[in-house]
């Protein structure tokens, strides 16, 4: 077991909050049949509700319905929990390592990697057989979506809902600018430009990109990976983290470039409530470029029920890709680069029925399946037919699925990831503050060094 599991481990122990133990440890055949068991962050009333709902209500009827027909007795069982994200993994951690759990698993994307190093999952086709290989989703999947269940080349998880991280723009402001209405730029200097002409315009706050420790997680993902990924990088790769190197060097020069220009306001990123500000500032119309996810559109400005919503949402903001540094420069080649997070069901390797476990696992991630979780809800998944089916209504969604998605990337799921990031935080918030770039860089590379294992383990 790796450490952070280790200890995370024996203190739920010492709670006394051991995992149920499924079919993976207690048998799942009895008399009367098999049963197969789900489990997921997820209950009937509280987190995650509509999980837990479309599972019992409509997953587990039809599937041992379907089982019945093929002259199989099946009976599927989910096992729901309501705890904090870090309990839920332990507990599923602990699960595994006792050979016990669920023959499902819900899991964070960003946890696979840690889970397959501690031994605990394995890949798709090494538990089911060539059966998980051969499945027709995975032609619906984009190739960068499924990088959300996979880990060093090997599929260990079918993804779940996905999203995208684009550019959002004001177009009142924009022609106020003398900008154009349909932008789409495709370089960082193109941005700057852009700002620069906003600034002139007397637009408050030009660009907002998301700097500093007070935005925690958001700084990582709507601000340094995609610009990064621009650079030609990732925060990991072959094996090593990436320290100060010159990928890292630009990320944090455009990061002075933005605030040390005045295109940016400094103390956005030093504020708790920061990132709500800047949703507040850009429904107001005194932000003009803001880097976010879809959860924005659909959740922050939509026009009824959004948390700063915009009635004129539709006809006001327009989105565009994130470009590379300049043409060609960013991660595989590309004009243009994404993050995205999100969630994936595994395999319990120690399940007693494997090949019936993985048919329970694609019958979740069909067609049929994904779009009933929608529940008649605009939201992206992972499957490129759905999407098409269900996101019609809403160009942007549509924009994310079609051309952001084929071309974005996801965190290394590894256990240090989460320090690693805060150091990446640190490093754009002393930009920010006016320390040197290459200052902010060195400091960040003995960062990196000293939380995974020397410099023998980071590129630079």
């Amino acid at each position: 077991m790796r450490p952070a599991l280790a200890v995370a481990a024996v203190a739920l122990l010492t709670l006394g909050a051991c995992g149920t133990g499924g079919s993976g440890g207690s048998g799942g055949s009895t008399d009367e049949g098999v049963t197969l068991t789900i489990t997921a962050n997820a209950i009937s009333g509280g987190k995650n509700a509509e999980t837990a709902d479309w599972t019992a209500k409509w997953v587990i009827p039809r599937f041992e319905a379907a089982q019945k027909a093929k002259g199989r007795d099946v009976r599927v069982v989910f096992q729901p929990s309501g705890v904090d994200d870090e309990q839920y993994k332990t507990k599923v951690a602990l699960d595994l390592k006792s050979r016990a759990g669920a023959d499902v698993i819900d899991l964070d994307g960003i946890w696979v990697g840690e889970f397959a190093q501690a031994g605990y999952v394995k890949p798709l086709a090494e538990v089911a057989g060539p059966e998980a290989d051969s499945w027709e989703g995975w032609s619906q999947i984009p190739q960068a979506v499924q990088g959300l269940g996979t880990f060093e080349g090997k599929r260990y998880g079918l993804p779940q809902g996905t999203d995208g991280r684009v550019l959002f723009y004001n177009r009142a402001l924009f022609r106020k600018a003398g900008l154009p209405d349909r932008w789409q730029p495709r370089s960082w200097q193109e941005i700057l430009d852009a700002g620069g002409a906003l600034k002139r315009a007397g637009v408050p706050v030009p660009i907002q990109i998301d700097a500093g420790t007070a935005m925690g997680e958001a700084t990582t993902m709507q601000g340094a990976l995609p610009l990064l990924a621009g650079a030609g990088a990732q925060i990991y790769a072959d094996g090593k983290w990436t320290g100060a190197s010159r990928a890292l060097k630009d990320v944090l020069d455009f990061y002075r470039q933005v605030y040390s220009g005045g295109l940016g306001d400094p103390r956005l990123q030093q504020e708790a409530r920061g990132r709500d500000k800047s949703f507040a500032q850009f429904a107001e119309g005194r932000i003009a470029i803001l880097a976010e996810g879809d959860y924005f559109w659909r959740s922050v400005i939509e026009p009824e029920a959004g948390v700063a919503p915009m009635k004129d949402r539709d006809s006001v903001v327009g989105y565009a890709l994130i470009p590379a540094q300049r043409p060609g420069a960013g991660i595989r080649g590309q004009d243009f680069v994404s993050m995205s997070g999100g969630a994936v069901r595994v395999l319990n390797p120690n399940s007693k029925n494997p090949k019936l476990a993985w048919e329970l696992l694609s019958f979740m991630h069909s067609a049929e399946a994904t779009t009933s979780q929608l529940a008649g809800a605009a939201r992206i998944t992972a499957r490129k037919d759905v999407n098409d089916t269900v996101l019609g209504a809403d160009p942007m969604l549509k924009f994310v699925s079609d051309e952001v998605l084929p071309l974005t990337a996801y965190r290394p799921p590894l256990a240090v990831y989460p320090q690693v990031s805060v150091a990446l935080q640190e490093a754009t918030a002393a930009v920010v503050a006016g320390t040197s770039v290459e200052e902010a860089a060195a400091a960040y590379q003995r960062k990196v060094e000293s939380l995974v294992g020397g410099p023998a383990h980071v590129a630079s």
